[in-house]
């Protein structure tokens, strides 16, 4: 009597093995494009943060006047700043309209402003060049 061949139903052990690299290899590919996409959107934000930042900064260094205050610190928000500013022209009369020399004295500064992080750590500089001015003068 020869017993009838029974077929067993379900997963070899090889096609097991074979199910499980393929599936790991997708989620391999898959977690790879996440972390590129997260790197990217880190990436994002520090360049939109340092973007509003120097806005900001722009918009406070543009009220300083070198020739009076060519060093400084203040802070802004979660960062702070500290300029120093260099003159790079002489100082020279200024003109008056028609004719003549008008009550204040300017030069060309070159500013530098670093910007810190609330650790301390220095984020980024920037390079700016402001007209410095003060009165000479006395009113006429």
């Amino acid at each position: 009597m020869e017993r009838p061949q029974t077929r067993q139903a379900g997963f070899t052990l090889l096609e097991a093995i074979v199910a499980l690299v393929l599936i790991s290899s997708a989620g391999l590919a898959l977690f790879s494009w996440m972390n590129g996409n997260i790197m990217a959107l880190t990436r994002i934000h520090d360049a939109n943060a340092r973007s509003e930042a120097t806005i900001n900064i722009l918009e406070y260094i543009e009220r300083v006047n070198p020739m009076l205050a060519p060093e400084g610190r203040a802070p802004l928000g979660t960062y702070s700043i500290q300029w120093r500013s260099q003159p790079i022209s002489r100082i020279s009369e200024g003109a008056n309209y028609p004719r003549g020399i008008s009550l204040y004295q300017m030069a060309l500064y070159s500013t530098t402003v670093t910007v810190t992080s609330e650790g301390g750590q220095t984020w980024f500089e920037l390079q700016l060049q402001q007209v410095g001015y003060k009165k000479a003068a006395p009113t006429r």
